[in-house]
């Protein structure tokens, strides 16, 4: 493929340099002709030569000879340049129109001396003005016989040489647009690299704390432009690196760009870095200096310097001498910092372009060229030989600060600058220590000094100790922010007192300001209802008088037929009608007189003579008043949302069409009812986004509060979101909120479509849909990097932390909120969420117990006349990592186990401020007993008593629980007493198994004596007086069992695993009972005598036999057989226990005293 010449470019770049020769002063404007040879050297990479015939031709042309002359412009070169020379040679270049010289082209003979060809040129050379002075650029020395040989013929003719580099730099140092577009290029991936690779690079290197030296590093970067990840989408073969990359750290710094990266390892301390990539021959550059835990002072002097840089680029404007904007940073430094200017780099920055450095445009003290638009500029400011006062380490007592950007001098304003990597302290700075470990690390042993015990590894250990305390921490954190909460509150509204709100009266609409207004219709005269559309009222006949009442007044009308007549009622507002809120206070003077409503009457019968019936008149007034009401209130409407509308400034269009842009976008809400797709474009101060229809929203830069970047990272949509300071007005309605975003995959699924996982068609698509969403990635970042760059980060977009986001339902769905540097954000999902950090006064989290998988979070804000936030059903795992985000951003939270009514306490609050805070402010919100010695079974208690309401159908029943309860309380706290007692005389627990051994044994005779006299007795049991308790039951009863508790569903021993035979104390009736109650109703008997069996006279006491020796034999541990035979027999019992209870009744004569008969079956 045959290389292609710009002929346009050329032209128009030699008129420029022809020019520049003709309008010159000084050295180059006195030459006769100009002399670019260039010949073949790998080594050399800037040279002034080359950069001409770059500029000119767009390519490098070795071992050719250019001539400018007064009105020739010759080439010496070989065959196949001659061809390529060509197409400038032909046409009109070649004829020489409009100022242009002829071009002439001779061909370099390989094997000869090429005389004949060196002798043309110097024919052409003396022929051209005096021939005497010839213009060449002294510091290009190419080697090669053919210059050698072309070089002493000019030596031979006796010509005197003049250096002219700075005069052609002159010329070219103003930028065309193609020119700026490729700088802008190399710029961009200058940041690319430096921001994804460089950086990561090193924090992967602090974090893992390696030994990495400085040479290594930098040739990781050289290669990592090879990867077409960094690059933005450019072509590889069109990249390459203006310098090596500089890397230094740990007290040995060189802030220039001619030294390289040494061999010694990475320190973590200060860590400057210098690399440039140079794109289709034109470079750009950026210096950055990444800061690991810097001191104080570091931190101070970081600031200043980049408070030096800000001042250098406003001072860059067009014509501005260089020497002055030198000056003026200097004189800064020393009226602010004077001990600090003799660290200070010697000079500013550089012209750059084809070449890396332009020496003759060098801002410093003594250079007197003017600056002019399109001029590309790397300007860096540096501080070396600063000191550590905190070093002990001889490489942490040195340090050195430098910060370097590419900038573009505009005709208009401070210069421009390309090179958008973010630069501020907490951009660069990369803080690992706490503030306890800065407070130990002095106390370190010598001995881990030797052994080489690093700093980080130090580090990771106190951190890994420190973990175990950071609920503690958090508290304590807590306690302090409680307290400043209080004060800063009490001090807000105090100075907020002053101010009293007006609350708004509703607009009093007069319909005609004097009588002479009134129409004059017909209707009026005829006491017929009128409406004047054109004052919005309606006269109405009262009385014998046309009344005028104004359409606002009318709350309402209806209209009905009622046999021969038609009747029209109309309601009007008055004091006590429902009006909603504040109603005491919408009308001017609500002690006057209102009317209420009126009813007119009208004949559906047409009187002889007249063409219509009466009642027409009230139809027609009826359908009318409905039209103007309609009008009247959608005016209304738009006024209401237009008055809280603040007057925006006047968006200011770029005309350039470079200006950063987004297609193919939709736009929330919608501008009209059905979605369309736009461009987001970003101007001078503002974006605006023109849809397909060509309708346009705009938004101003300082009218953004928060501007949020929502990747498409585990979402559908790409977002870019704004929370505006002020509404706007679009579609008829005020909006907060506006977003702008594409779809990245399907949202919907064919449900019907066979999918199979190695589907080829499936893989396709999932291939192109991660295609898509790097794509969109890249260009949405690639826009907000450039818009950033155009607002000089005054605008900058936030990323939410999906890491740290949490699911929660703020308005009628759940969804995931997450948090931002400044906000608390949900931009997927509409209506969006967007909560300001800086506005929230303190966070109450609700509903949280332990048997509650969700809990509630309320905001309340600053502003306590604003209604708080509320965000539902968020999974109580999420609770802790809130926490100890809110800790984090110094935002205090108080918890609770109920819902409380925010409403009534802010108005509380709002009406009467300092009884609040005297009362301790927002510490009621605190959970009680925290800080005292309140035991936790207490308040579970409360809580159960305060959230278990009772029915009415099962009152009673309840109240037997409840004794239930309190009874085994007792129980419980007669068991804590013996065994407390126990303690105390000195028994263990082998002695205590051993005293519960015998008892059991006992218990068993007597229980097998007792079964024994149950089968004799022939009489009921449970008549008369319950038999009079041995001293030994009475010991049981007051003091309790001495065993431990049991566990497992039956009373079992927690060591021996026997079944300990039941005391009477638990069964007041005498006969089998249970140490533990089974569950209430599973002998469908009360819960008062749950620890009793059914009475014996149940199948002959059969089931005392068996539920007092067989079950628990059989079913000593709990199996699944024992759960299906308990259910089995408990359905079978409820199927016939009519029957049991009947003959129950007749076997035994009556039921227990004191049981009630639904107990056991009713009365015979």
């Amino acid at each position: 493929m045959a290389l292609s010449l710009d002929r346009e470019a050329f032209a128009r770049r030699l008129r420029r340099l022809y020019g520049s020769w003709q309008k010159g002063e000084d050295d180059f404007g006195g030459v006769d002709a100009l002399v670019v040879a260039v010949g073949v050297d790998e080594e050399i990479v800037y040279a002034k030569s080359t950069a001409l015939q770059t500029w000119l031709l767009g390519y490098e042309l070795t071992d050719t000879v250019m001539l400018f002359c007064e009105s020739r412009l010759l080439f010496l070169a070989s065959r196949k340049k001659v061809e390529f020379l060509k197409q400038v040679a032909q046409g009109k270049a070649g004829e020489g129109p409009n100022g242009l010289p002829a071009v002439t082209l001779l061909v370099r003979e390989k094997n000869e001396s090429n005389q004949a060809n060196f002798e043309k040129l110097i024919e052409a050379l003396k022929s051209s003005r005096n021939g005497r002075r010839l213009g060449v650029f002294s510091k290009d020395n190419f080697p090669g016989d053919f210059l050698r040989a072309w070089n002493e013929c000019l030596s031979k003719e006796g010509f005197e040489k003049v250096d002219i580099s700075a005069g052609v730099a002159l010329a070219m140092a103003a930028k065309e647009d193609v020119e700026l577009s490729l700088m802008r290029r190399a710029a961009a991936i200058t940041s690319e690299l430096f921001t994804k690779f460089f950086k990561e690079r090193v924090m992967e290197i602090v974090d893992a704390d390696e030994k990495v030296r400085h040479s290594k590093l930098a040739e990781a970067v050289e290669k990592a432009i090879e990867e077409k990840k960094f690059l933005g989408g450019a072509d590889p073969s069109a990249v390459e690196m203006c310098y090596p990359p500089i890397i230094q750290s740990g007290g040995n710094y060189s802030l220039k760009f001619s030294v390289v990266s040494d061999k010694s390892h990475m320190h973590f301390g200060a860590i400057t870095c210098s690399m440039g990539i140079r794109y289709k021959s034109y470079c750009s550059n950026l210096v950055r200096t990444l800061m690991v835990d810097p001191p104080q002072e570091m931190q101070d002097h970081y600031s200043f310097l980049l408070q030096l840089q800000e001042l250098l680029i406003r001072e860059m404007r067009h014509g501005a001498k260089l020497c002055d904007v030198y000056g003026a940073v200097m004189d800064v430094v020393k009226k602010q910092k004077p001990e600090l200017l003799p660290k200070i780099t010697k000079n500013l920055g550089f012209a750059m372009g084809i070449e890396f450095r332009e020496g003759s445009l060098v801002i410093n003290s003594k250079n007197q060229q003017r600056l002019r638009k399109g001029m590309v500029f790397s300007v860096h400011v540096g501080l070396s030989d600063l000191q550590n006062k905190e070093g002990k380490r001889p490489e942490e007592r040195t340090y050195a600060l430098f910060i370097g950007d590419t900038v573009l001098v505009d005709e208009d304003g401070p210069a421009t600058v390309l090179t958008a990597v973010k630069k501020k302290v907490k951009n660069v700075g990369i803080f690992l220590k706490n503030e306890d470990e800065d407070e130990e690390e002095p106390d370190k042993d010598a001995a881990e000094d030797l052994l080489g015990r690093s700093s980080r590894a130090a580090l990771l250990t106190e951190r890994t100790r420190n973990e175990l305390t950071a609920e503690e921490k958090r508290r304590a954190h807590q306690k302090e922010l409680a307290t400043q909460l209080n004060e800063d509150a009490r001090r807000r509204l105090t100075e907020q007192r002053g101010e009293q709100q007006t609350q708004k009266a509703r607009k009093s609409n007069v319909s005609y300001k004097s009588a002479a207004l009134l129409p004059k219709e017909p209707h009026v005269r005829e006491m017929k209802i009128y409406i004047d559309k054109k004052y919005e009222s309606v006269i109405m006949p009262v009385f014998g008088i046309a009344t005028p009442f104004h359409i606002a007044t009318i709350k309402n009308i209806s209209m009905s037929v009622e046999g021969d007549y038609t009747y029209l009622r109309i309601n009007f507002f008055c004091p006590g009608s429902a009006l909603g809120r504040n109603e005491g206070n919408i009308f001017p003077n609500p002690e006057a007189t209102f009317v209420k409503e009126i009813t007119y009457r009208a004949s559906n019968l047409k009187p002889p003579g007249e063409q219509t019936v009466p009642a027409s008149n009230l139809q027609n007034a009826f359908r009318i008043i409905k039209e103007v009401q309609k009008r009247y209130k959608t005016r209304e409407a738009e006024e209401k949302e237009k008055e809280g509308i603040v007057k925006q400034d006047s968006l200011v269009i770029n005309l350039n069409r470079s200006n950063p842009k987004l297609k193919d976008l939709y736009i929330r809400p919608n501008i009209a009812q059905k979605r369309m797709q736009g461009a987001l474009e970003a101007h001078v101060n503002g974006f605006r986004f023109t849809s397909v229809r060509g309708d346009k929203v705009d938004i101003l830069y300082n009218n953004i509060k928060h501007a949020v970047f929502q990747p498409c990272d585990g979402e559908m949509i790409i977002v870019l979101h704004f929370h505006l300071k002020n509404a706007i007005m679009f579609g008829k309605k005020r909006h907060t909120d506006v977003q702008f975003y594409t779809e990245v995959g399907e949202i919907t699924t064919d449900l019907g479509k066979h999918q199979h996982m190695h589907d080829r068609d499936d893989l396709y698509a999932e291939q192109m849909e991660r295609e898509m969403r790097h794509k969109l990635k890249t260009a949405f970042k690639n826009f907000i990097e450039k818009v950033e760059a155009l607002t000089k980060e005054e605008l900058e977009f936030e990323v939410p932390f999906r890491e740290l986001g949490f699911n929660g339902a703020p308005y009628r769905s759940t969804c995931l909120l997450q948090p931002t540097s400044s906000a608390l954000v949900n931009c997927t999902e509409w209506p969006p969420f967007v909560v300001t950090l800086d506005e929230v006064e303190l966070i109450h989290f609700e509903r949280v117990q332990f048997h509650l998988k969700n809990f509630d979070l309320v905001i309340v804000y600053k502003d306590y006349a604003r209604k708080v936030t509320m965000i539902n059903a968020i999974p109580v795992a999420s609770l802790d990592p809130i926490k100890e985000w809110l800790n984090s951003c110094d935002l205090k939270y108080t918890e609770g186990v109920q819902s409380l009514n925010w409403t009534k306490i802010m108005k509380t609050i709002v009406d009467d401020p300092e009884g609040f805070f005297e009362q301790g402010g927002w510490s009621f919100l605190e959970p009680e007993g925290e800080g005292s010695e309140a035991e936790p079974g207490d308040s579970e208690s409360e809580l159960e008593d305060e959230t278990f309401n009772p029915s009415e159908e099962d009152e009673e029943e309840e109240e037997d629980s409840d004794e239930d309860y309190s009874s085994e309380a007792e129980e419980s706290e007669y068991s804590k007493d013996s065994l407390g007692s126990e303690e105390e005389s000195g028994k263990d627990w082998d002695e205590l198994e051993e005293e519960a051994r015998k008892a059991d044994r006992e218990s068993q005779y007597e229980e097998e004596e007792e079964r024994g006299r149950g089968r004799k007795r022939k009489g009921p049991p449970g008549r008369g007086p319950p038999p009079p308790r041995t001293p030994q039951e009475e010991e049981e009863v007051e003091g309790g069992t001495p065993n431990p508790p049991p566990r497992g569903f039956w009373a079992q021993n927690p060591r021996s695993g026997d079944f300990p035979a039941p005391s009477p104390a638990l069964c007041p009736r005498g006969g089998v009972g249970l140490r533990v109650p089974p569950p209430v109703g599973f002998w469908g008997g009360s819960p008062r005598i749950l620890g009793c069996p059914p009475p014996p006279w149940i199948f002959g006491g059969f089931l005392p036999d068996f539920f007092g020796g067989v079950f628990p034999s059989f079913f000593g541990a709990f199996s699944v057989e024992m759960l299906v035979f308990c259910c089995f027999c408990f359905f079978f019992f409820l199927q016939f226990r009519g029957v049991f209870f009947f003959w129950g009744g007749v076997l035994g004569g009556s039921h227990p005293e004191g049981s009630p008969h639904k107990i056991w079956g009713g009365s015979p």
